[in-house]
């Protein structure tokens, strides 16, 4: 008789391995998604925005025409939504491939929308378009979480990833 996949103690075994080396990277993460992130956010950003505008970069500063200030800090970046993608691609068993592939996928759409983001609410605040305020934070609170669930479902819809992140698992473990 055939053991079932859900029973076999190598993968008891590799999702321990993943949750450990996910508990390394929420612990040491953020910090090396900064290192990362930051200066292509600031850098991308930059170049866009050099079609349209006089862009200097002075650090975490995007300075347009000379005149308006664009400061690039961490929550502009988005650090904790790459960790969160991750953590999702982590907490789901697949092949190492599929994995790599899922995850350089969703990185690169957040990225992407995160630099459109930026450029839009850096031209609008060069502008002084009245409502900016408002629409920095409706792009904040609002849209960053649904950039990231739509990420995520976009991502499990083009790799056509079937089981639950943390569930699946969950339901592997109680059933060994």
């Amino acid at each position: 008789m055939k053991k079932s996949k859900s029973k076999n103690p190598r993968t008891i075994y590799s999702i321990l391995i993943r949750y450990l080396i996910l508990l390394i990277i929420v612990a040491l993460g953020l910090p090396l998604i900064y290192a990362l992130f930051t200066p292509l956010t600031i850098n991308f950003t930059a170049l866009i925005l050099d079609i349209f505008y006089e862009i200097t970069i002075n650090k975490d500063l995007i300075i347009i025409n000379t005149t308006t200030l664009i400061s690039i800090i961490d929550a502009c970046v988005a650090g904790s939504a790459y960790l969160l993608l991750l953590i999702l691609n982590l907490t789901i068993r697949m092949k190492k491939d599929l994995r790599i592939k899922s995850i350089l996928y969703s990185f690169t759409l957040l990225f992407i929308l995160n630099i459109i983001r930026i450029v839009i609410l850096a031209a609008l605040y060069h502008h002084e378009v009245a409502y900016f305020d408002f629409t920095h934070a409706l792009f904040w609170y609002g849209l960053s979480t649904i950039f990231v669930i739509a990420i995520w479902f976009e991502t499990v819809r083009k790799f056509k990833i079937k089981r639950i992140p943390f569930y699946s698992d969950y339901k592997t473990l109680t059933n060994f």
